[in-house]
């Protein structure tokens, strides 16, 4: 039996940026809200790594700074657009950009 388009897992990348005021528990609450939205879209978290603060090329909302989080899985194709959405309504997040990688 064939899959079809819409049910082709594919392997994705996140990276996100927080703002650099945000507290070590928002960050994981963040972080969290992220890996249990690609669970319940029914995807697999593969690698999570630690945030890390940085300086930004340019301001971003106000900041000079920012802290990233980078997180691999893979999900449904036809998931990826309602994991956008939830990754937009959290307010925590300031930017971000999902990639499909290399299979």
């Amino acid at each position: 039996m064939e899959r079809t388009a819409s049910q082709r897992v594919r392997p994705y990348e996140l990276m996100y940026l927080c703002p650099p005021t945000i507290d070590e528990e928002r960050l994981g609450a963040v972080s969290e809200r992220i890996q249990q939205a690609i669970a319940n879209l029914g995807g697999k978290v593969e690698k999570v790594v630690p945030h890390a603060k940085r300086r930004l090329a340019y301001e971003v909302a106000h900041h000079r700074d920012g802290q990233y989080g980078v997180v691999e899985f893979s999900l449904p194709t036809a998931q990826a657009r309602e994991l956008e959405r939830t990754i937009r309504l959290t307010e925590d997040i300031l930017r971000h950009l999902v990639v499909r990688r290399d299979e």
